[in-house]
């Protein structure tokens, strides 16, 4: 599933091709997505000048003014979702559910598993719940070791899952919340309520460097993920622990191993990482 990089390249790659630009309308193949796509979104878009493309976790938003009615075009990737900038009035593929139509080009939205989200929302509406769940963003300032500590004062879980919980922390998926524990020195398998806000502060430090070599790297491509120019990711290519169980471990003489938290396969060094 992309994660906050891989949403934030696809942001960076869509933001200068988008903002300024005029909306011709929508043409949508599947009633619906995750959720059901608006019927009328055709009209909704007709007219409308992207001002913005932001991202919020996960979800990509762009900020539209000028139309029928002011408002967000909130978008979603799932778990293989993709968009595509291609020429108007290119045939569609099987999977191709949603264009979004500006003069002489489309941005298509791909999607195999049908588990993205193409939702239009009114300036005039309360925030949508999706986005109103949402816990604090890792790479804003407010993301500090002081918060950290205290959000997991009351906390026993393990602290891996706890990364990956979107109502604590948005973006931190399973392949970015191993590396940052490694980096930092910390076991997955620790509790969050005990680890001392000096850790915290190794911890948060981890995780924005992960993030932003992330980001550096153009995200990591483990299954379907590509850049909407159709580029692939890379930094999977030199992670230190994420799937390399067994693998001997790139910082000390120790072994890689594997374990399973909350259904998901978990990564460390067991010398390094306490």
């Amino acid at each position: 599933m992309p994660e906050l990089p891989e949403v934030e390249v696809c942001r960076r790659g869509l933001q200068p091709a988008l903002e300024g630009r005029y909306l011709v309308g929508a043409v949508v193949r599947a009633p619906r997505l995750r959720l059901p796509i608006q019927a009328d979104l055709d009209r909704c878009l007709a007219g409308q000048q992207v001002v913005t493309v932001r991202r919020r976790g996960k979800y990509l938003l762009l900020d539209c003014r000028g139309g029928t009615q002011d408002g967000c075009l909130i978008i979603h990737l799932g778990m293989s979702g993709n968009l595509r900038f291609v020429a108007t009035g290119a045939p569609p593929g099987k999977h191709d559910h949603v264009d979004i139509v500006l003069a002489g080009q489309t941005l298509r939205f791909g999607d195999p598993r049908r588990f993205g989200v193409v939702l239009w929302q009114t300036l005039d509406e309360p925030i949508h719940p999706l986005l109103s769940v949402l816990g604090i963003e890792p790479l804003e300032d407010e993301f500090t070791a002081d918060w950290l500590f205290e959000a997991t004062r009351r906390k026993s879980a393990p602290i891996k899952p706890m990364l990956m919980d979107s109502h604590l922390v948005v973006g931190i998926g399973n392949i970015y919340a191993s590396e940052s524990l490694f980096r930092a020195g910390i076991s997955p398998l620790r509790a969050a309520n005990r680890i001392s806000q000096v850790r915290y502060g190794r911890l948060v430090s981890a995780i924005r460097a992960t993030l932003l070599d992330a980001i550096a790297a153009g995200g990591s491509s483990i299954r379907d993920y590509v850049h909407s120019d159709g580029g692939a990711g890379c930094f999977q290519v030199d992670v230190a622990v994420y799937d390399r169980a067994g693998l001997p471990c790139k910082r000390c003489d120790g072994v890689v191993k594997q374990i399973r938290q909350g259904g998901r396969s978990t990564y460390y060094c067991p010398r390094c990482q306490h």
